[in-house]
């Protein structure tokens, strides 16, 4: 059976690793046991953070609605329970972009559910 000498997988995988610690602080960008390591904990952490992100966004929407609505003088509880009653379908993310970037139309849609 032939010889097979693995300097390079070992190359490429070294390569690889390195590249992915790229911007890196201190050792974990040039050394290789600790740049395995830290892509681990950072791989653990963008699985976990995907997961939170979603809730931070929607409190942010909330937040803005809460505002946009609080200038035309009511308040988020209250626009949201007259949009389930008159069944609007517009979700959290564009009420939220409508408050922030559109007032006039905000102001629209929360005349049309008064």
């Amino acid at each position: 059976m032939t010889r097979v000498k693995k300097g390079v997988h070992a190359l490429k995988r070294r390569r690889s690793i390195l590249k992915q610690t790229k911007g890196f602080r201190h050792g974990r960008s040039t050394k290789e046991r600790q740049a395995k390591e830290a892509i681990l904990h950072a791989g653990n952490y963008s699985f976990a953070h995907r997961k939170d992100k979603k809730s931070h966004n929607r409190k942010l929407w909330n937040i803005k609605i809460n505002a946009g609505a609080r200038e035309l003088g009511t308040t988020y509880s209250k626009l949201i329970d007259n949009l389930k009653k008159k069944n609007v379908l517009l979700d959290r993310k564009i009420l939220a972009d409508f408050a922030e970037h559109h007032p006039a139309t905000f102001a629209k849609v929360l005349e049309a559910v008064k």
